[in-house]
């Protein structure tokens, strides 16, 4: 029988070779033909007596990506109409049926009563993993590039096919959680260490060693069918169960604030799941994957954080009408700690890179930047030499304007100084080369502004990165009004090329992600000075779901920073733009009170030194409080709701303002740019899920109690009095380069 997207072919021994191999589709997924066929080749390879064994793997470089999470999408579609149709109980059905497909086709490897090999050739996630953990054997091929894992929960699910049973009948307790609830891949040395693959051997003789052990004999029985089988950490009720779970919810309760519905179902699944014969588990496992893959959060996050972002990454916002661009040398004039972070994450891409500062030793230093980050990461076993010094000779350092001269692509990250950008751009323009592109990794000043000191403004654009950043994925490209297709094309063609991933703005003082956090971070500061305890205002902000408390997030980003961006902010705009109160507070933490934040180990926390201790809220922020509340007589669930409206306010603002043209954007760059609570989907998708007409009722009730921060906007008062969504009045255009 001919398969799509399988080869299948049986040698002289009988064994069957499985070769996954979707045409015109760089990975393998698990989409609807997948699915299909694969239940099609277990069946053909169960009921042929001639076939005496089954090796599967895959003609790409990577084994599977995982489940196709657009299919999934679309059995939430199905479940939606045929709850229009024919009630809730034929939905429920029908969604239960097709969820639980794979996990069927998976079981029925293992009673197939033929020995399964998963000869892994790469990269196996999500799916593509389950259905290994599924094979009665296992072998890796010894790549350095192959990570194996359960990612899901990264979009809000979790494993459906198996993942949340087969973990931890395989592995130690902790070590399963750890795979389900973290979502992290690991290398094959350290799956073999974990009993998640039983061989590791040279790429050569990966099939042949697949074939050898079915040859040799291979048992076509699961572990946990076995007779007399023991789970790895014990039974639930054991001494060692009873230790672990307990301790793990609260872990878990920790860390999520139970914000998170697939969380919890892993906590279940493994809980009751192995408490029962595998059978009844799986169904248990396919009762919670419905429930979950029903769930807003799940379908927030799926859109979001998949769908968007790789629509995002695919080039959706590049200008279809330029060819693509390649930046070969990248100039970065100001060799400070920001600087000097681009240039490494390019040179890292492979891209040559000149560091220019005012003078040698300054730029020297931002080029010694990157020798610490390299051999940080060789010390830890994550880069090996040869590549740490490839990346530090891509890296020149020099005070000579000249070496911009034969640059694609000039980066200008010096000080948020008017004067001295000004200076930079009048020492650059003479020397760039005819088709060079200039960006400023300005964070707040307007590019507009900016490019009135460029010649050519439609080759001058912002491009905004977010520290530290090594780790933060997002950029923001900000266009001018005289921003011409090719900038932005380069500009993205870049960041698709070091691994982040871009939005693109239009120009606005802050651009989208700084005003959304400044209101978080501002909030922060109003309850401050309402008389909320700091320990609570931290607390409730980590509740609703943010990465970390907005008075700490101050101290990261050094609080003279923040007074001067007041500074300039009243020095541009008059008295009325900033929140005058706000301001006092700073000048009596930074002027007065000499703290700056983390950098000089002093802000709204005392920190310790080095390795001794952990930081503290700094005792003396109760004297700056005009009064103080009783905590007993403040809403927490208030609280944590004042945080988010704030910021989606004000996001639903900057698409009114056209900042935003993009609603996609506005979802991806909240969470990857400030950490917007994941589980929402995003600051407009908090908006959409909540409805229009909810949220717009909750602004004006805070409006009322706090003022005009919550002031929903003209466009958002008209949404909500039709009923409309975000994504239903500006759907996103489908393109990609």
């Amino acid at each position: 029988m001919a398969y799509k997207n399988f080869k299948f072919e049986v040698d002289a021994d009988g064994i069957a070779l499985v070769t996954w191999d979707i045409p015109d589709r760089s990975m393998n997924v698990f989409d609807d033909l997948s699915t299909q066929e694969i239940g099609e080749i277990i069946k053909q390879t169960t009921s042929d007596a001639a076939i005496k064994g089954v090796v599967i793997t895959s003609a790409k470089e990577a084994f599977c990506a995982g489940a196709d999470l657009s299919m999934l999408e679309g059995m939430n579609r199905s479940y939606a109409e045929l709850l229009k149709e024919k009630g809730e109980e034929a939905a429920n059905q029908m969604l239960f049926e097709r969820s639980r497909q794979m996990s069927q086709a998976f079981r029925a490897i293992e009673t197939s009563g033929k020995p399964w090999v998963a000869a892994i050739n790469g990269l196996a996630l999500g799916g593509g993993f389950e259905i290994t953990l599924a094979c009665h054997y296992r072998v890796a091929a010894d790549n350095p590039k192959a990570r194996l894992g359960l990612p899901e929960i990264k979009v809000g699910l979790f494993p459906g096919a198996g993942g949340t049973q087969r973990v931890p009948r395989l592995v130690q307790p902790q070590d399963a959680m750890t795979l389900l609830l973290k979502g992290e891949a690991v290398k094959v040395d350290r799956a073999k260490a974990l009993n998640l693959i039983h061989a590791v051997v040279p790429a050569t003789d990966l099939i042949k060693a697949a074939k050898d052990w079915i040859k040799s004999g291979g048992k076509a029985v699961a572990p946990w069918d076995e007779k007399g089988f023991k789970l790895p950490g014990g039974l639930v009720f054991s001494k060692a169960g009873m230790q672990m779970f307990p301790a793990g919810n609260a872990i878990y309760r920790r860390e999520t604030y139970d914000n998170y519905p697939a969380a919890r179902a892993i906590m279940s699944c493994v809980y009751e799941g192995l408490q029962l014969p595998i059978d009844a588990a799986l169904r248990v496992e396919s009762r919670y994957f419905t429930q979950v893959l029903r769930s807003k959060e799940a379908a927030a996050m799926i859109r979001s954080l998949f769908l968007s972002m790789q629509e995002l990454n695919k080039g959706a916002r590049r200008p279809a009408n330029v060819p693509p661009t390649k930046v070969k040398k990248l100039a970065v004039i100001g060799a400070g700690f920001m600087g000097a972070s681009v240039g490494y994450v390019s040179a890292q891409a492979g891209i040559d890179v000149v560091l220019v500062d005012r003078d040698q030793d300054s730029a020297d230093k931002g080029k010694g930047h990157a020798k610490t980050v390299v051999d940080g990461q060789i010390a830890k076993g994550r880069m090996k030499q040869e590549a740490g010094d490839a990346i530090l000779a891509r890296i020149s350092a020099t005070s000579d304007y000249n070496a911009v001269s034969d640059c694609d692509l000039v980066i200008e990250a010096v000080f948020e100084d008017r004067k001295v950008k000004a200076d930079t751009y009048a020492k650059a323009q003479p020397l760039l080369k005819s088709d060079a592109i200039f960006a400023s990794n300005t964070s707040t000043l307007p590019i507009n502004s900016l490019a009135e000191e460029f010649k050519d403004q439609g080759k001058f654009i912002g491009i905004h990165f977010f520290s530290p950043v090594e780790k933060m994925m997002l950029v923001e490209i900000i266009l001018g009004k005289n921003t011409g297709d090719v900038a932005l094309a380069t500009a993205l063609d870049y960041v698709r090329a070091i691994g982040k991933t871009p939005i693109v703005v239009n120009d606005s003082r802050g651009f989208f992600a700084n005003r959304c956090v400044m209101r978080y971070i501002s909030e922060g500061n109003e309850m401050l000075l309402e008389g909320v305890p700091p320990a609570m205002i931290e607390n409730t902000a980590k509740m609703a779901g943010m990465p970390v408390g907005p008075l700490s997030l101050q101290d990261e980003v050094a609080l003279d920073l923040g007074l001067k961006i007041t500074k300039a902010t009243e020095a541009d705009l008059g008295p009325n733009a900033i929140d005058q109160a706000q301001k006092k507070l700073m000048v009596e933490m930074v002027e007065k009170q000499g703290r700056f934040g983390r950098k000089n180990g002093k802000g709204f926390y005392d920190y310790p030194e080095k390795g001794k201790g952990q930081k503290s809220l700094w005792p003396g922020l109760a004297s700056l409080q005009p009064k103080q509340l009783d905590p007993d007589t403040l809403s927490v669930e208030e609280l944590k709701q004042r945080f988010l409206v704030v910021q989606a306010v004000e996001a639903a603002r900057t698409v009114e303002d056209h900042v935003i043209t993009d609603v996609r954007e506005a979802d991806v760059g909240s969470i990857l740019g400030f950490g917007f609570a994941p589980f929402t989907g995003g600051a407009l998708s908090y908006i959409d899920f909540m409805g229009t007409k909810n949220f717009v009722a909750l602004c004006h009730a805070f409006e009322k109690k706090y003022g005009s921060r919550f002031t929903p906007p003209k466009l958002l008062e008209e949404m909500a009095a039709k009923g409309e969504t975000f994504y239903g009045r500006f759907p996103p255009k489908k393109q990609a380069a």
